[in-house]
């Protein structure tokens, strides 16, 4: 089961997201096809609004929040992404939100938050503290709570990036994202199953951070240990929402070294000119390597670049674009 979350509730959320949105170019790179052995098609999500795909979640959510609930403010914990997205998504609204943010979030994605007018609280490096201190947030506020991942609606708007890849290039064998928390890859097996595409669903995890590669092989959802990777989007655990939908849908979580993780980078830098996170390049990291190029019958295989933040220290040799890239 899926806890209740209706997969056309991602048809749903992308009418409501229509206009608000960045549809994302899919775009080909014939470096990346010779380098991979199948022809590639990424969807830009680092040229969505706040330069990630956390826009369409936290929009959804805010946009099917009653009128009585959005002025209280919504609250959330986030290392980066969403938390930009969702001070914007406030901002749109017209309501207040508070941003819990951990002491090793990138000081990029933290002076964004901040630039669209949330305030930003500190906390604990760890999934624990984040979740506690957004709970006194929520009851010093009244502010509602909207996680970055765990939540219905979220993972309703995230799969929309998937929907519109598979409108876009409706015969793909497989569609491979990065997991954290979870968020996008629900969404993206909900997309799938809507569209009822034949699509086969995989992830990418960093080394580091590998709780759901983990948790997919043991059957069970299993806690995080504390993360080591550069990938600062993907250093959360599975949520109670994204773990039952993933487990039934995923074929496959293939993790990736920190060192791969750059060397995607700089491979999407030099050959497509364009400046992804390392939460993205774990994608392409996966599709670029032996485990994923000795699965059978793959041939057009879609990619969602999540993200496009991204400051020095989480990127040595690579130059970063502007904060908050692909608009506001």
């Amino acid at each position: 089961m899926n806890r209740g979350i209706d997969p056309f509730e991602v048809i749903d959320a992308a009418k409501r997201l229509a206009g608000v949105v960045h549809r994302t170019p899919v775009l080909t790179w014939g470096e990346l096809d010779r380098r991979a052995g199948q022809s590639l098609h990424f969807k830009c999500e680092h040229l969505q609004r706040v330069g990630a795909f956390k826009f369409r979640g936290a929009s959804h959510a805010v946009m099917c929040l009653a009128d009585d609930e959005a002025a209280r403010g919504v609250v959330t914990h986030s290392s980066g992404n969403h938390g930009q997205a969702l001070a914007l998504a406030a901002q749109r609204r017209g309501i207040p939100v508070h941003v819990v943010v951990p002491g090793n979030a990138s000081p990029t994605k933290v002076r964004a938050i901040e630039a669209r007018g949330a305030t930003v609280v500190r906390c604990e490096p760890t999934l624990a503290s984040r979740e506690a201190v957004a709970a006194d947030v929520c009851e010093s506020t009244g502010g509602i709570l909207i996680p970055p991942y765990d939540h219905p609606h979220v993972i309703a708007g995230q799969g929309t990036a998937a929907l519109e890849l598979l409108e876009d290039v409706p015969d793909l064998d497989a569609i491979v994202v990065p997991v954290g928390g979870g968020g996008l890859l629900a969404g993206t097996c909900l997309a799938v199953q809507a569209m009822r595409s034949t699509a086969r669903v995989f992830a990418g995890e960093p080394t580091g951070a590998d709780d759901a590669a983990r948790s997919l092989a043991a059957g069970t959802r299993l806690e995080p240990g504390p993360p080591d990777t550069i990938a600062d989007g993907l250093r959360t655990g599975l949520g109670a929402w994204t773990w039952p939908i993933i487990r039934d849908r995923v074929e496959r979580i293939v993790t990736v070294d920190d060192e791969v993780i750059v060397d995607a980078m700089r491979i999407v830098l030099e050959h497509a000119e364009q400046v992804i996170e390392p939460s993205a390049a774990v994608a392409v990291a996966v599709v670029l390597g032996d485990e994923f190029r000795a699965i059978d019958d793959l041939g057009r295989v879609g990619v969602i670049l999540s993200g496009g933040n991204v400051g020095p220290s989480a990127s040595p040799g690579i130059t970063p674009p502007r904060v908050g890239s692909g608009g506001a």
